[in-house]
């Protein structure tokens, strides 16, 4: 699943570039508007005192591409805006809100001549040229009154004459580029027009480089956030609360973390905190009344606050103390959350200046949510992490699912991964593609995700394209009006019209005809669409999730579904595991079904016999936990009294049946696959190659020859 993100991240980070250097070559034109001609590297001059500004642009253009980080790429632009400007010193500022000030890199040649001197804004011409957006010109520096520091700082490196541009974009301010000569000239007419495009390009290089810096945060949370859900399923009370601290630790940099629940009766907090330089210790613990409590107001308004250690005075002296000699001077209180009730809360504090941000206190409620759901499980059902028991006796009860999910039923760590990923999305409104076997769940966790998403107030709407004619998918789909057809002889509101505000579940999306698929791919770029036969164009706030149990990669291959829609469906995708990479499931699994079973025929089974239900751990289920709850269900029908009597003959019967059909099949496909390759030498490609003979693509003929074991020396000896 983390290699899928990855890939999703490498897809985001090219479109990011593509659009990057497209809005580049909108820039990079002449002053009369007429566009570049690049020519190619190969005719491209060397560095020289003739190059025109044109040359000296698009090597700037090139340069702006591949550096990795912005320290990177402000120390390649140097040289070719000495030789633009014919300048001494280059300086970058960039703004930084953390500090309100201005973070000024100064460049003498190649050489760094001060790098990261942080000025207050009104201190720093830069910060004068970020605030105003104009272009500013100090004529002589040994003259200037405003901006002390920064004017030693130029005087010291030899600078007479500070010119500044903007680095901006039509999004954001970012700073200021500063061009220092150590002669005083009367202006820049030769160069200006050309500094100032150059500038363009450089503000669109930084906002493409903090666009990705963006996504590659946002990619590591969501990873830590799935470790984290991982870390914590699997622990009792005991152990819980220093794993908190340990993975609080790893996430937040924290410089002070407590864990605080409230008591039956909800008047007093029980503390419990971990020495981050001493993960393995016990933690600490005591009691505090909630009023007295730093975080009884995050635990009052269900939200998160923030505080700084100024503002505890009226708070417990000994907290207040605890937090000084930490070295805190900042805290963000965060419920913890189960639904709609409040577990308590956990204080996290940090030495940093700037303190915590809103965008951390977001991150933190998200880890509060799982980290109150593990606290839940450990507390609430002490015995759901011991290992399944024998269920040769009366069943107590239905298993445990994780969190929200009540639907769904399991503790194996496959499916426990599925969960995690779907935990981490559900508070999004990224499209979710769910993958897996016929029977495996894939609609029941499209459900959980809706459920415990911030739309659940709204409709769930299923629409299965498997189930409907392709005539009548469009319609059922976007609607139809009156008279679009024969046959429709009202209007009809389409499903993606039902779902506004809500969820939309496409399963078997595979199954959409490719006619069909242009019109989706709109709707989920554009949220709007008409229906048949209308002319008005109907606007939708949808979040979409898609179900398949076929490959789209290889459909995709095949040119059966389309690439750009599988690329928009492919978000977040999460796969369900089949029932027999999770048969330590398959024990909880019986239970839940016969209590089901048997309640909705009036009957009562107490005994499960062991050797039944170590029987059907081993078959592998190939319609998973349909064929399971199937099963079970005729085997209460069979079963008279309160022994559970499962028809185990019939399975024993299937599974020779199938072993020995897959064994029949598996050997022909090998012996025919086999002697193809022997009349073609063991040539694959090519239009009298194997893969042609045998109506494959290469690369399918390769994979099951992967599948089927066959080697060279099956063929060439």
């Amino acid at each position: 699943m983390l290699r899928r993100l990855r890939n999703c991240s490498i897809l985001v980070e090219s479109a990011l570039n593509t659009g990057w250097v497209r809005r580049m070559r909108e820039y990079a034109s002449d002053p009369d508007g007429q566009s570049i001609n690049v020519p190619g590297n190969r005719d491209r001059q060397r560095p020289g005192p003739d190059r025109s500004s044109t040359e000296i642009l698009l090597d700037i253009t090139d340069l702006l591409a591949g550096a990795p980080t912005l320290s990177d790429l402000f120390k390649r632009l140097v040289p070719p805006l000495r030789e633009l400007a014919k300048c001494d010193v280059v300086s970058f500022a960039l703004y930084d809100a953390s500090q309100h000030g201005i973070v000024t890199d100064f460049w003498q040649a190649s050489q760094e001549a001060g790098l990261g001197r942080t000025f207050p804004v009104h201190e720093s011409p830069c910060g004068w040229v970020w605030q105003h957006q104009e272009p500013l010109t100090i004529p002589d520096l040994e003259l200037e009154t405003r901006f002390s520091g920064v004017v030693q700082e130029l005087l010291g490196l030899g600078v007479r004459q500070y010119t500044l541009f903007p680095l901006s974009t039509p999004k954001r301010h970012y700073g200021a580029v500063g061009i220092g000569m150590a002669n005083p000239k009367t202006g820049f007419p030769a160069f200006r027009s050309s500094l100032e495009r150059a500038m363009r390009l450089i503000g669109l290089a930084v906002e493409n480089h903090e666009l990705n810096a963006q996504w590659q945060k946002e990619q590591g949370r969501l990873e830590r956030l799935a470790a984290l859900t991982r870390r914590l399923s699997t622990l009792d009370p005991q152990q819980l609360i220093p794993v908190i601290c340990d993975s609080l630790r790893q996430i937040t940099q924290y410089d002070y973390a407590r864990v605080a629940l409230l008591e039956p009766g909800a008047r007093w907090l029980q503390l419990r905190s971990c020495d981050p330089e001493a993960p393995g210790q016990a933690p600490r613990e005591f009691r505090i009344p909630l009023a007295d409590a730093i975080s009884a107001r995050a635990i009052e308004t269900r939200t998160v606050t923030f505080h700084t250690v100024a503002e505890l005075t009226n708070y417990s002296e000994r907290l207040v103390s605890e937090i000084r000699d930490s070295g805190a001077r900042s805290l963000c209180s965060v419920p913890l959350m189960l639904g709609s009730r409040v577990l308590g809360a956990m204080i996290v504090g940090t030495m940093r200046g700037s303190g915590m941000t809103s965008e951390d206190g977001e991150y933190l409620l998200q880890v509060g949510t799982q980290i109150a759901a593990a606290i839940h499980n450990a507390t609430a059902h002490p015995d759901s992490r011991a290992p399944a028991q024998a269920p040769e006796k009366r069943p107590t009860g239905t298993a445990r699912s994780q969190g929200n999910m009540d639907d769904i039923i399991g503790t194996s760590p496959a499916l426990q991964g599925a969960l995690d990923y779907a935990a981490v999305v559900a508070k999004t409104d990224a499209t979710v593609l769910i993958t897996g076997e016929t029977g495996t769940g894939k609609e029941r966790i499209a459900r959980a995700i809706h459920r415990i998403s911030q739309r659940k107030e709204f409709p769930f709407i299923k629409l299965n394209c498997a189930a409907i004619p392709t005539g009548l998918l469009e319609s059922e789909l976007f609607g139809h009006e009156k008279g679009a057809f024969t046959g429709a002889v009202s209007q009809k509101v389409g499903r993606l019209e039902l779902a506004d505000k809500g969820t939309l579940l496409l399963d078997e999306v595979g199954e959409i005809s490719l006619e069909l698929q242009p019109k989706l791919l709109r709707v989920l770029q554009d949220q709007e669409f008409e229906r048949l036969g209308g002319t008005k164009t109907i606007r939708v706030d949808v979040r979409l999730i898609a179900a398949s149990n076929r490959d789209l990669e290889r459909a995709v291959e095949a040119k059966l579904f389309r690439s750009d829609l599988f690329y928009r469906l492919h978000v977040f995708p999460i796969h369900m595991p089949p029932l027999r990479e999770r048969r330590q499931d398959i024990p909880l699994l019986i239970r839940h079904f016969v209590q089901v079973c048997a309640a909705r025929q009036n009957k009562q089974i107490d005994f499960i016999p062991d050797a039944a239900v170590e029987e059907m751990m081993n078959w592998d289920w190939p319609g998973n936990i349909r064929e399971l709850e199937n099963f079970i269900e005729r085997s209460v029908i069979l079963s008279d009294g309160n022994r559970l009597n499962p028809p185990l003959a019939e399975m024993r019967g299937a599974f020779r049946r199938s072993q020995d059909s897959e064994r029949t099949l598996r050997d022909r496909e090998r012996d025919h696959i086999v002697e193809v390759l022997r009349q073609t030498g063991g040539v694959l490609s090519g239009p009298t190659g194997a893969a042609a003979r045998l109506g494959l693509k290469r690369t399918t003929l390769q994979y099951k020859m992967q599948r089927l074991g066959i080697s060279r020396s099956d063929y060439l000896s």
